[in-house]
């Protein structure tokens, strides 16, 4: 097939692309660069570049008439934020495409009522990122439904893989949070460090992309979680954290308040992001349906990454 990847050289891209490439599919990679940012492969000579800055198709109203005239067969779609963007490439692509496949993320339900949450559970996002995500999936699920368009949507948990810096046991990026615990040093969590974050390694997002894509029939009109087999909370992930480099988790827990006195405004907000959802979702759509078995746990795709920062001088212990 001709398959159309947008926001081909991200996380993602970085497995999905060699795949598509080594099963014998014509790839076109659409981004703003043409080299993979995480994981170079050889396959990456094969595909067909077109350099575009999706910001600015969007603004200009273009972008649809540009990857329609592509003549894809299959679209992937990584990077869709806002609900007219989707609403513009989807009835572009219209009676034009076999299958399209988006990149949503868990955070469209916000918080949970009951967990682990499915699939089918009523959204209730918050924060511009969640409310258009989820505007941006009943959109495209509506169009599958009601008017047939070949879509499915796919939500990815906190991505994480060699390259790049993951998600904490903190629930933000600062990676002196994996240096104190790799030093037996005391960390301060919110609260009872009881809230949870649920990563997912990149490749087991790849292999949620290429499942849906290969399994057309039961994948259309369809949404799925694509995470790890389970959600950690900060405490848990704090501990194991510590034991991979020998040492006691020394964890001091303060009310929220005070806590984000201790760290930088960004990292307050990143980590109230994540905590006020605390995502913990179930997979089990996804492994009936898809036959959907993620090969790496939370705390093995992020060893996986903190070890590459190790290895790349990106963290010293």
């Amino acid at each position: 097939m001709r398959i159309v990847v947008l926001g081909a050289t991200g996380r993602m891209g970085g497995y999905l692309v060699p795949w598509l490439v080594e099963a014998g599919h014509q790839v076109i990679t659409v981004s703003r660069g043409a080299e993979p940012l995480f994981r170079p492969h050889a396959a990456w000579k094969a595909v067909q570049h077109v350099s575009l800055d999706r910001a600015v198709e969007d603004a200009a109203g273009t972008l649809g008439a540009r990857v329609r005239a592509m003549q894809p067969d299959v679209v992937i779609d990584n990077i869709c934020y806002t609900l007219d963007s989707a609403r513009h490439l989807v009835e572009a692509l219209a009676g034009q495409v076999s299958h399209f496949l988006m990149c949503g993320t868990i955070w469209v339900h916000g918080p949970s009522s009951q967990v682990p949450t499915s699939e089918e559970q009523p959204r209730r996002p918050f924060g511009e990122y969640g409310i258009q995500k989820a505007a941006i999936e009943a959109y495209v699920l509506e169009q599958a439904r009601r008017y047939g368009f070949p879509a499915t949507v796919l939500h990815p948990g906190h991505i994480v893989g060699p390259g790049w810096a993951p998600l904490n046991p903190a629930g933000n990026f600062n990676l002196r949070v994996f240096r104190q615990l790799a030093r037996g040093e005391e960390l301060a969590l919110p609260n009872l460090g009881l809230e949870t974050v649920h990563h997912v390694h990149a490749e087991d997002v790849a292999q949620g992309f290429w499942l849906a894509m290969t399994q057309r029939s039961v994948a259309l009109g369809e949404s799925f979680h694509i995470v790890s087999p389970g959600a950690l909370t900060l405490r848990g992930y704090a501990e194991a954290v510590a034991a991979w480099f020998g040492q006691p988790a020394r964890l001091r827990f303060l009310p929220w308040d005070e806590w984000r006195k201790t760290v930088s405004e960004e990292d307050a907000q990143a980590t109230w992001d994540h905590i006020a959802h605390s995502p913990h979702c179930s997979i089990r759509k996804a492994e009936r349906l898809l036959g959907y078995h993620p090969r790496y746990t939370s705390l093995q795709a992020v060893y996986e990454s903190v070890q590459w920062l190790i290895d790349h001088g990106k963290l010293e212990i």
